[in-house]
């Protein structure tokens, strides 16, 4: 993309660097790949680069601090798009390992280049749908973002997360609706405590809705 056709993007203040701390560099080289490739390969629409910080690495940064503590937990991003929040979460914690599943052969291409253009040695990418991994394929914490409701979501992704593992699932407006609705299916693949955990952004006063549960251990 010619530098006079890319997109004017908000530009993330001090409290922002300071949210991200050490990992803020890399952060910015990041959201200087999706500036200029992101619209190109249909990984954002041109709606959403403007706004690039706030809606969307802001959001899925918010997911962090609810991430597991240890040297070998494993975390699987499903539908890791275009690394939403995967790539984010991938960045600012890297003493965890993470499995980035994505079935499209061209957002997996573009996860792989992410990976080394950043030097992403905590990350592994899967070219595969969730459901198709292996049955006793298990992770510390299971991430999604924008994938699918979350009664769906359960159904395919909710066998990945291992035993006194959490599933950590960005949501919308609608996430108490979605989690009053997928009940049965949380029951069903032994996740509970099932709740939302909001954390408001420090850009545009939004709010960041995250439905956690834990898998019966």
């Amino acid at each position: 993309m010619a530098l006079e056709t890319l997109p004017l993007v908000e530009q993330p203040g001090q409290a922002v660097a300071d949210f991200f701390g050490t990992s803020f560099p890399l952060m910015l080289r990041y959201s200087q790949m999706l500036i200029e490739q992101g619209q190109l390969r249909g990984l954002l629409g041109p709606r959403e680069l403007p706004r690039l910080w706030s809606r969307h690495l802001l959001n899925c940064g918010a997911a962090e601090k609810f991430l597991p503590i240890g040297k070998n937990a494993t975390v699987a991003d499903v539908g890791s798009g275009a690394g939403l929040p995967g790539i984010v979460l991938a960045i600012m914690r890297p003493d965890l390992q993470f499995y980035l599943i994505e079935p499209l052969g061209r957002r997996a291409e573009w996860l792989e280049e992410v990976k080394e253009e950043l030097d992403l040695q905590n990350v592994e990418v899967l070219r595969s749908r969730s459901q198709d991994l292996p049955a006793d394929q298990q992770f510390s914490a299971v991430t999604s973002r924008a994938v699918a409701n979350l009664n769906k979501l359960v159904r395919i992704s909710g066998k990945l997360v291992a035993p006194g593992g959490i599933m950590l699932a960005i949501k919308g407006e609608r996430a108490p609706e979605e989690l009053a609705n997928a009940r049965e299916a949380l029951v069903q693949a032994k996740l509970e405590a099932a709740h939302i955990e909001q954390v408001s952004s420090l850009m545009d006063g939004s709010v960041t809705r995250i439905i956690m549960a834990t898998k019966r251990a």
